[in-house]
């Protein structure tokens, strides 16, 4: 109660007028994080809901938990499975602090795998708070909003997304052009076109592919390379796959950090669907779609593109497709609105995936494109099926 009485003696001094009006924004985001805002509309016009977009956002983070689990259990894991074949000193810093903490680089080791895992994934996450909170706060400011607690569920999908390896700064540079062009020009949250976190993601890969593709960037170890399950397939087909499909679906194969457990991604999925945060029509209309054209795919068969010859099961569990189906499709702000969309928007990310991933075997992730291609039709697809809705109600009244 003290702290809630101090919150609202303050207040005065943060509205119009007030000598801090400068950073209501900044007050105000700290006063309804910690407490349920008391502003109540009232009269029979207005909807009342306890949902709100603090909520929301707090669904979306609970939902990512074992994502984040399984990118710290993974990375390390990863790391100290290619640490061992090395010589002492040679993992670079995040190893001597293991050895600081009495801990040993052996991928057996639970503790040690967490640990290590957090040491690449903690950096990168606080530089995307500083960076997304950064620019939040900034155009907040400038237009006095409020601050759109948005940025906290951007900055915890961003680096899952990313090889654990990445340079902080290229990340730091795409964060930027993703937020601001891919958001805050067109007005802030609740108005961007696309996904920040994906823009931002495809920024850094036609930006510094080198950081985002080939066999050296999956492993955080220098002088170290190893394939993704789908890099892997793209050169050699299914033949000598060295992970099997439970390793796979668990999560334990080279990628980025929080996408390679589909696991985790279904547990985060049932959470959405519960909780109708994320919409089970897009998921399941995503999920038709990538199986009907690349189980066409596998029928039809390639003797001279490995992908061809590519089961629809491990395109399910590779890559970023679950993660993508979970938490970047479902965007309630960049995808379809409308019920009868919402399928057709989600089939289009799912075929569109199979056929970057199958047809291009130079580009065999294709998500992110997929995703991103969706966002950019999810108005015309949404205008299409109200406008078709229009026209059967106008032929049913004239009938």
């Amino acid at each position: 109660m003290g702290l809630k009485t101090f919150f609202e003696k303050q207040s005065e001094n943060f509205q119009k007028g007030g000598k801090y009006s400068l950073f209501y924004p900044i007050f105000e985001m700290v006063d309804t994080f910690l407490y349920t805002p008391s502003e109540v509309n009232k009269g029979s016009v207005h909807i009342r809901d306890r949902i709100d977009l603090k909520r929301i956002m707090s669904i979306v983070v609970i939902a990512l938990i074992p994502c984040v689990f399984m990118a710290l259990l993974n990375t390390g894991f990863q790391a100290n499975l290619a640490a061992s074949n090395l010589p002492d000193g040679a993992g670079g810093w995040r190893f001597e602090v293991l050895q600081i903490l009495r801990l040993s680089p052996d991928s057996s080791s639970f503790f040690s795998n967490i640990v290590l895992g957090a040491l690449y994934f903690l950096p990168l996450y606080i530089m995307t708070l500083i960076v997304g909170g950064f620019w939040e706060v900034l155009f907040a400011i400038v237009r006095k909003h409020e601050i759109a607690e948005a940025f906290l569920v951007t900055s915890l999908l961003y680096p899952l997304i990313l090889p654990p390896g990445v340079p902080l700064w290229q990340a730091a540079v795409a964060l930027s052009l993703g937020i601001v062009l891919g958001k805050e020009i067109f007005g802030g949250t609740g108005r961007n076109v696309v996904n920040p976190a994906l823009i931002s993601r495809a920024m850094l890969f036609f930006s510094y592919p080198a950081s985002m593709s080939g066999d050296k960037v999956w492993v955080a170890v220098d002088g170290v390379t190893k394939a993704t399950p789908l890099t892997y397939a793209s050169h050699s087909g299914m033949s000598g796959m060295q992970y099997s499909l439970w390793d796979a679906f668990i999560g334990f194969v080279p990628g980025s950090m929080g996408e390679t457990s589909a696991l985790a991604c279904l547990i985060g999925a049932f959470i959405l669907i519960v909780t109708g945060i994320g919409s089970w029509r897009i998921m399941l209309s995503m999920l038709i779609g990538m199986l009907c054209f690349t189980g066409l795919f596998y029928i039809i068969g390639s003797d001279t593109n490995p992908m061809f010859n590519v089961s629809p099961v491990w395109h399910l569990v590779s890559g970023g497709f679950a993660f993508g189906l979970v938490f970047m499709a479902t965007d309630p702000v960049s995808a379809a609105i409308t019920q009868t969309g919402k399928y057709i928007y989600g089939f289009l990310i799912g075929g569109l995936t199979a056929l970057i991933r199958v047809v291009n075997p130079a580009f065999p992730e294709g998500v992110m494109l997929a995703i991103i291609f969706g966002n950019i039709f999810a108005p015309i697809i949404d205008n299409y099926v109200i406008n078709a809705n229009i026209k059967r109600r106008m032929r049913r009244n004239e009938a």
